[in-house]
């Protein structure tokens, strides 16, 4: 669970989950325009979210590892406005609306640690759009692996210098709208210069200060 959590919090987040479920690689979790009844706490593997445009084309809009809490922000909607798949084999527990609601009720810490999650998610999605918007190729590809690094150290799921992701390369690059063979000719950029690889699904960030100068990185947006 992300750090905000205490113990206490956790405990209860457990209890509340109604039951476990599993999905297979490529599998959708939630399709965009279902009515929202569950939030869901991802206990193994990864997930994304992304919308579908009607010409078959896909945007990916961000990515869950093991720990995230997803779901909460379409809640508040009548029907959700994006589909969470599952990237690799992923279990979830899910949480009901309803009893989560119930829950806030005479506990302000937990309310306040679901409002910090839904914030920090928030906050990666202001940096992807930053990404897109205003960020070389080369400065967005390094501050994608920069957080995806950040993040897992603070799950204790790896180092900001080195960690497994089971993204494929066209899924980053969907991601950070590059077609996969700039994504590709980038990565090959900064192997060249010393600084990181991208290697049968490991990740080692060579040179993380000169990275940070590079993408104009601060991690403290995710703490």
């Amino acid at each position: 669970m992300h750090i905000a959590f205490l113990p206490e919090d956790k405990a209860i987040l457990d209890a509340l989950q109604i039951r476990k479920r599993v999905f297979i690689k490529g599998s959708d979790i939630t399709h965009e325009g279902q009515s929202p009844q569950s939030a869901y706490i991802l206990r193994a593997g990864w997930a994304c979210s992304y919308k579908l445009m009607r010409n078959g084309t896909r945007q990916v809009i961000n990515f869950y590892v093991p720990g995230d809490l997803i779901g909460i922000r379409r809640l508040l909607l009548s029907s959700a406005d994006d589909n969470l798949c599952a990237v690799t084999r992923v279990e979830v527990g899910e949480i009901n609306v309803e009893d989560l609601v119930e829950a806030f009720d005479g506990n302000g810490r937990l309310a306040m640690s679901i409002l910090w999650s839904t914030l920090r998610d928030e906050a990666i999605l202001v940096q992807h759009l930053v990404d897109v918007g205003r960020r070389r190729p080369i400065d967005r590809v390094a501050h994608f692996f920069l957080e995806l690094g950040s993040r897992l150290a603070l799950l204790g799921l790896g180092t900001r210098s080195a960690y497994q992701c089971p993204l494929t390369q066209s899924l980053i690059a969907d991601a950070l709208g590059l077609t996969a063979v700039h994504f590709n000719r980038v990565l090959r950029q900064l192997r060249e210069l010393k600084v990181m690889t991208f290697h049968e699904g490991w990740v080692r960030l060579l040179d993380c200060q000169r990275l940070e100068r590079l993408a104009d990185f601060d991690s403290s947006y995710l703490r």
